[in-house]
Formats: C-alpha cells, structure tokens, sequence
C-alpha cells in the first residue's frame, strides 16, 4: 500500500473530526453545524469556501499553477432518520438522528484531502471540494445543480467515493458503466365506496383490489422485463381503514422500482400505470398514480470509461492491483451522485470497509465507518488530483 506519510500522520486528527460529525448527524438540507464545522476546517487550511447551495451545500476551491483544467470530488454530509444502538463515546447525540451510511467518514476523508493539497500543492489547475446535502432520498445533488453548482463551479470531471461494507478493508471496486441502478417511487390511491364489512356487495371493496394489483405488479418483473436485465420492483407501504367492521372508501399503495438503464425505467413505469388503470376499471374504482412524489426519483449512477480509466490507475497505484475489484456487480442502492455524472464526465467508486459482523451495514442502527480507511480515501483524493492536474 502507498499512501501518503503526511496523510497517515494525520490519521488522528482526521478520525476526530469524523467521530465529531458522527456525534451530531443532521439530515436531509439541516446540516447547518455539520456545514459550519466543514466551512470553518476549509478556511483554516486557506481554501477559498462558499455556502449556501441547496441550502447548506459547502463548495471550497483551491487552485495552483496556471492550468485551466478543473476537477471535483464529491463528499455527502446527510445523516438518516436512525436511533443509533452502538454504544460509542462518540455515539449520536441527536436522537432518532444516525450517519448510518457513512457519510461522516465521506466527509472527513475529503476534508483530510484538502487539507494535504492545501499545503502540497503538487498539481497544476484547480480542485472543488463538493460537501454535498441531502442524498438520502432528498436529492441534493439535483438541487445544488440547478442553483448553478456547475456555472460557479466549472469542473471538466467529478469524483465520488462510498464506503462498502463486506468489502476487504481498504479494497476498491471499480467499473465503467451502470454502478448503481435508478431510484423511483410510486403511490397509488384506489378510492371506491366506503361500505360495512358485513354487506361488501354494496360497495367497492379496495382491499381486494389492491392485493390483485400488488401481485399483478410483480408480473413486470417476470413477464415484460427481458430476464437478462436486473430489475427490483417493491411494494413498501400499505395504508387504508381505521376500524374492524368496515372497507373503507380509499387505500393507498406505496412502493419503489430500480433498475441499470433508462429503457428498463420507461417500461416500468408504462406497465405500473397500465395494470394499476386497467385492474382498478375492472373493480369498478378510481385510481391517481404518483410517480416520484416530492421529486425522489434518482437515475442510473453510470461511470463514464476514460475517467474510470483513471480511478483504476490510481487505485491499483495505491494499493495494489490484487485490491481493486475491476468486476464488481452493480448494487440496487441508488445514489443521487448520477445527477452530478448527467453533467460531467466521472467516476464512483466503492471503498471497503471491512466485516459487517455485528450489524455493520449500511443503513443499519448497529453500523460505524471503519477509521483505519480515513487515511486510504484521503490519499485517494490526493492521488487522482495529482493525476488528473499532473503538471
């Protein structure tokens, strides 16, 4: 492995701000202390910070020589909705509030990285240093785009990185391509007539049709979807009826589908509309389907091949060829970083964090980031800086 000493002499100072961010996890555009604490490091190390994308977006440039080459990397800051059960001296202060999915780690990793390149300024043109809000489900991504993050900020590549449990610690996967599939949300309201669940032959019973439809929709799946792609589609919710001995008027039926390409996407959502229309007709019902209510739908997170080029170079350069997994299966998680890869070329790698044993998964009360991977993503950043800005 050939990290940086400097950086792996900062390993203490970097886990302390990562446990800090740890113990006060803000979610979805609330990072208002995390973005504080992220804006005042950067500008102790002489970076140039601006604030206020997307609400609590911190975006720091740093720029050396007289190239006009640009490079982003990407951190996101956004803890979850979790009540977190580690018992840590450093445990979630912030209660039902847990950096569950590692995005602590993501940003102390970036923040050691600036840190380093701030005082070895070994490249020739300018980095942004991207603290990012909101990618659990909020989009955050989408949002600092269209308040102007890529007119203020005009990188010609962007990077992201993502911690990965089960994955050897210190490993890499990379690939060009689908990395992540698509995110997209659906609701669907049956409404018919309210009646006692003694005399269901009076009214419109929406139970019913709604366990026809939740079947019926797993039929995308196995019947329009050509069996070679790799498709989820998941009801999650179900609501409807507040008492024993009636049906109710209405029931509403929430789920999620995902898939690795924009024609899977586009055939999925037509036969979800076609079979929830056509099913609530023949059970005499009105239906309204929402797709992707409050803006959640997130696309395909695809690496773009010279970039991924790259990450490979600079990972095997880092630690060693037998650790960078140049095959890795694409994951049904979706990240909102794809929004960032629509609009510049990129790659997004996973970093491993070691054994879940224990409950360490992502999205997991019982997980923590692994602190002996700061140092690897640190020298990551530094690395692909100084490849991508090579004097």
């Amino acid at each position: 492995m050939s990290l940086y000493k400097e950086i792996e002499n900062m390993q203490a100072e970097i886990q302390a701000w990562r446990q800090h961010l740890h113990q006060f996890p803000e979610t979805a555009f609330e990072e208002v202390n995390t973005a504080q604490f992220i804006s005042e490091k950067l500008s102790s190390f002489g970076l140039e910070v601006h604030q206020g994308l997307a609400k609590t977006g911190v975006v720091a440039s740093l720029s050396n020589g007289n190239s006009d080459k640009k490079i982003a990397l990407r951190a996101d800051m956004d803890a979850l909705f979790i009540q977190e059960k580690n018992e840590l001296s450093y445990k979630s202060q912030n209660a039902g509030k847990m950096h569950a999915c590692g995005h602590d780690g993501h940003s102390a990793m970036l923040l050691g990285a600036a840190h380093f390149l701030a005082s070895h300024a070994d490249f020739d043109g300018t980095v942004y240093f991207i603290f990012q809000p909101a990618e659990e489900g909020r989009a955050g991504a989408k949002q600092m785009i269209e308040e102007g993050l890529f007119d203020l900020f005009p990188a010609d590549c962007i990077f992201g990185l993502h911690n990965f449990p089960d994955t050897p610690q210190g490993h890499f996967s990379i690939k060009a391509g689908a990395m992540m599939a698509s995110f997209d949300c659906f609701e669907i309201i049956l409404s018919g007539q309210a009646v006692h669940a003694a005399m269901p032959h009076l009214g419109n019973d929406v139970f019913v049709a709604a366990a026809q439809i939740i079947t019926a929709l797993q039929t995308i799946v196995s019947r329009n979807v050509n069996p070679a792609d790799s498709v989820v589609l998941s009801i999650t919710q179900v609501h409807g009826g507040n008492t024993w001995n009636a049906i109710p008027d209405s029931v509403v039926i929430r789920g999620t589908y995902r898939c690795f390409t924009q024609a899977t996407q586009n055939l999925v959502k037509s036969r979800l509309i076609q079979i929830v229309e056509s099913m609530a007709q023949g059970f005499d019902l009105s239906s309204q389907i929402n797709i992707n209510p409050e803006n959640a739908g997130y696309p395909v997170t695809s690496n773009t091949e010279a970039e991924t080029a790259i990450a490979i170079e600079v990972a095997q350069e880092l630690v060693g060829i037998d650790k960078v997994n140049l095959q890795p299966t694409p994951s049904m998680g979706s990240e909102d970083f794809a929004f960032m890869l629509q609009e510049k070329p990129g790659c997004y790698v996973w970093l491993g964090n070691g054994s879940s044993d224990g409950g360490c998964l992502l999205h997991n009360p019982h997980y923590d980031f692994n602190d002996n991977i700061l140092t690897v993503g640190a020298s990551y950043w530094v690395k692909l800086v100084e490849r991508v800005l090579g004097r």
